[in-house]
This record gives C-alpha cells, structure tokens and sequence, in this order.
C-alpha cells in the first residue's frame, strides 16, 4: 500500500482521531472511507449530471 503525506490543522486532525477512537478504527481507516465515499458521490453527481443533460438534449430535439 502507497504511502501519502498530507498536511491539515491541528485542530481538523483531533477531530479526525476522535471520530476514528470513537468508531474503534485507525485515522488511515477513517480516511481511506471518507475518500471512498467521496469518490462514489461525485461520481453519482456526474451520472446525475449526464442524464439531466441528456435529457434537456432530447427535450430541445423534439
């Protein structure tokens, strides 16, 4: 597995461990999903995108 180093506030990584401590998972876990699930709603939104588009192209067609 890659290695990443990233830098963020202090404050936004305790956050981040809390939730991880909370959840009983490790900060490189939380992140992993928080990215996943990222990842799978932008590509909703541009499935979303294209069959809006798609649709506005067959109403002007018409």
């Amino acid at each position: 597995m890659a290695r990443v180093l990233i830098s963020m506030p202090e404050e936004f990584l305790n956050k981040i461990d809390q939730v991880a401590d909370g959840e009983n998972r490790s900060r490189s876990e939380l992140i992993r999903e928080a990215l996943r699930t990222y990842i799978y709603k932008q590509r909703v939104r541009e499935s979303a995108n294209a069959v809006k588009n798609a649709n506005l192209l067959e109403e002007m067609l018409e």
